[in-house]
């Protein structure tokens, strides 16, 4: 059984369990969120070194980080590389997002037995990069195929866009930016190059047999998700979303987990409606989003514009966010700017649980607190979300050959100006008047 036929059967299975003990949650709570759709558990049956993890707004809300060879740059050891860079910084999910190697299936098992995190893949990437000549030629039974392969391999998530219909092309191509999914534009150019509709809409059932047999997570793919201010929010964008909500109801009955993904570039101001449409359509199934991302003009930046982003979004609907490295629309990213991708989306997801009144969510900042009135630092350190960084700034100044190296203060006050030792002689004043 897949963990959604369980859940509807009154079953709590040890994946469940799993979830239950790292949320601090009760397991049949968490039983009940997976049986209504409201909650996922992507764990593919043959990818046995998986630690669950669940995806929902029950729980505390989780990024992923993409990685994966591009057609011009990195390789099997770079991704490997990458990917326990992602995971020691606190990556939940990870996606391989490989293309144009003919050795993908061996850069995807690396990354199977390397990860303890649940791994998700773009099944139509592998499926154009095998194939000969241009993406009009192929065939939709070979996709379908890939989808198998990937499935019985141990992918614990697939993207798929299945939603992107041929009546909702014409209304992208009104954009400014048009197609901006790497997967989306794909499927398009399919659909117009061979007048037919979406072939994994049109086999739906066929995927979901498939799914069903490993319990493979379905994600959505939002292929029309806008990809600049302009394109926020329109037709395109809701067209699609509208068809996923039908998909989502056809994923349930079949016991297929299923979780939707979201839109790209979009302002702020837009955000809490989108999460909230996207929770009606989709009967609340677990919203994935890439960022948002709220503004298109800080290149090189865009791990802070995602986070902005991302914190609206998190305290307003989504479950998972997919994280935004500094690379973003310039390059495949670095070990380094992975790791900033991951702590920027950390940080958006807990300031999000925050924000929405999680349980225990403000536990961490409330040590970070009392580590500071009582300059402890390593304790500072322990409750920070890079705790590697923050000692390495704090040791940087005090490397100094003229810095006050006193642990009761930091350079930017000094011992003289710093106001939380102000603070504690105002406390001790006020005990001496009280007596």
């Amino acid at each position: 059984m897949t963990q959604l036929q369980a859940a509807r059967k009154g079953l709590v299975t040890e994946a469940m369990k799993v979830v239950a003990e790292d949320e601090g949650v009760d397991a049949e709570a968490v039983r009940a969120a997976v049986a209504s759709g409201e909650a996922v558990i992507p764990l593919n049956i043959h990818h046995t070194n998986a630690r669950p993890v669940g995806v929902g707004r029950l729980f505390r809300t989780k990024i992923n980080a993409n990685l994966g060879r591009s057609v011009t740059h990195s390789g099997k050891g770079d991704e490997l590389e990458k990917l326990a860079i992602a995971l020691k910084a606190g990556a939940d999910f990870v996606m391989d997002l490989s293309v144009g190697s003919d050795d993908l299936k061996a850069i995807r098992q690396g990354m199977l037995d390397a990860s303890d995190r649940p791994l998700g893949t773009v099944p139509v990437y592998e499926t154009i990069s095998r194939l000969e000549g241009d993406i009009p030629h192929m065939d939709p039974s070979f996709l379908l195929d890939v989808i198998r392969a990937q499935a019985e391999q141990g992918v614990d998530f697939m993207t798929l866009h299945a939603g992107l219909l041929r009546a909702a092309i014409p209304l992208a191509m009104k954009r400014k930016m048009g197609i901006v999914s790497r997967g989306g534009s794909i499927m398009a150019e399919w659909m117009m190059a061979n007048d037919c509709e979406n072939p994994l809409f049109e086999k739906w059932d066929e995927v979901l047999d498939i799914l069903a047999a490993h319990d493979v997570t379905v994600s959505l793919g939002d292929g029309l998700r806008s990809g600049c201010l302009a394109d926020a929010s329109d037709a395109a964008q809701f067209a699609e979303l509208d068809v996923l909500g039908e998909l989502v109801d056809r994923c349930r009955a079949r016991g297929v987990q299923v979780m939707v993904e979201g839109p790209g570039h979009i302002p702020f101001s837009e955000i809490q409606m989108n999460m909230e449409r996207e929770q009606a359509v989709c009967k609340g199934a677990p919203f994935y989003v890439l960022g948002p991302v709220v503004t298109d003009v800080a290149p090189g930046y865009d791990h802070i514009v995602s986070a902005i982003g991302a914190t609206a979004a998190a305290t307003y609907g989504a479950s998972l966010l997919c994280y935004v490295t500094p690379a973003e629309h310039l390059g495949l990213p670095d070990a380094d700017e992975v790791h900033r991708g991951c702590i920027a989306s950390r940080i958006a997801a807990h300031a999000g649980d925050v924000a929405r009144g999680l349980k225990g969510a403000r536990a961490q900042d409330d040590a970070m607190a009392d580590a500071r009135r009582t300059f402890c630092w390593d304790e500072q350190f322990a409750a920070s979300l890079d705790p590697e960084h923050a000692r390495a700034r704090w040791q940087k100044t005090r490397a100094l050959s003229d810095a006050d190296h006193g642990d009761d203060h930091c350079s930017m006050c000094g011992k003289q100006f710093c106001a939380v030792r102000t603070s504690r002689r105002i406390r001790d004043l006020a005990e001496g008047q009280k007596k």
